[in-house]
């Protein structure tokens, strides 16, 4: 019995590790930042819209890097040395992995059912936004292979940055707004960091493998100025916000300690694990800019 339940407890740890779970704070974080533009323009969020907004989203990315996994896979660009060895080790079976993706994409259709009955945002509206994200999770890898043609970074710019943003504020006020586009730049740009990182660190195991990403048609140094862009743009946002609005929108400055050592670590050309404290960066910079909009005195942002 000890063994039985042993057993479980590693498929299930399995089950988790192959989801990715440190890049969540990509579709987490939108979530809450649309959801607080909604809260500061209607007074009030719902906490059960909220949630399930947020398991949705949180669903299809998951299902969204199992995609990743079986793809990748399949073509040979997992190996051993590569950071994803889900497969690579037999950690579990490739059916475990495409059925896995199939319970979470149900599920986040699950979601979505519930979101068109909780909120009053129309069908049409609802079914577009999610099922436009849901599509953009497969395509990346499934399909046609988005990242394979260098179109990944796109399709993580838009998806995990406005379409987010939009899809959580929506979903709370009924209706679709330009408002969080432009809210959602500062987190798009550092959500990409993270992709970016990812694509550099795989730049040689890619090539070999065949495909083309925006690392391996930039180059090294070009990939090292871009992802300094990535990660220093947006704090240049929040000085403007806080210099020209309020004091509120500098308390995402304090994650910059944590963004130097991240630069000079992807100088070095040392990219073990920069994926992943980029990820931690952008969840901590996302929580302070979500604080940020909330503490802001009532007119004192753009549209807010």
């Amino acid at each position: 019995m000890a063994r039985v339940a042993s057993d479980v407890r590693q498929k299930c740890a399995a089950y988790v590790l192959a989801l990715r779970p440190w890049s969540f704070s990509a579709s987490l974080t939108p979530v809450a930042l649309g959801s607080a533009l909604a809260y500061k323009l209607e007074g009030s969020v719902d906490l059960l819209v909220l949630l399930v907004c947020a398991v949705a989203v949180l669903v299809v990315h998951g299902a969204g890097n199992l995609v990743n996994t079986y793809y990748d896979f399949s073509k040979g660009i997992d190996h051993k040395k590569s950071d994803d060895r889900t497969l690579v080790d037999e950690i579990l079976a490739p059916q475990d992995v495409v059925m896995f993706g199939a319970l979470l994409y149900a599920l986040g259709c699950l979601c979505g059912t519930l979101l068109y009955f909780l909120s009053t945002l129309r069908l049409e509206h609802l079914a577009l936004i999610y099922f436009g994200g849901l599509s953009s999770s497969f395509l990346y890898t499934g399909g046609i292979g988005l990242k394979y043609v260098a179109l990944g970074d796109v399709v993580i710019l838009i998806t995990f940055g406005p379409l987010a943003v939009v899809f959580a504020h929506a979903v709370q006020v009924g209706y679709l707004s330009v408002l969080p586009l432009m809210y959602a730049v500062p987190l798009a740009l550092n959500t990409e960091a993270i992709l970016h990182s990812n694509n550099t660190r795989d730049m040689d195991s890619d090539k070999q493998a065949g495909i083309v990403t925006l690392a391996i048609l930039v180059g090294p140094t070009l990939s090292y100025v871009l992802y300094n862009l990535l990660l220093f743009v947006p704090y240049v946002l929040f000085c403007i916000l806080a210099t020209r609005y309020t004091i509120s929108m500098a308390l995402p400055l304090l994650t910059l300690p944590m963004a130097f050592p991240l630069e000079k670590q992807f100088r070095s050309r040392c990219y073990a694990k920069i994926p992943q404290k980029t990820a931690k960066l952008n969840l901590l910079m996302g929580l302070f800019y979500v604080f940020g909009i909330i503490l802001a005195p009532p007119g004192s942002l753009p549209l807010l």
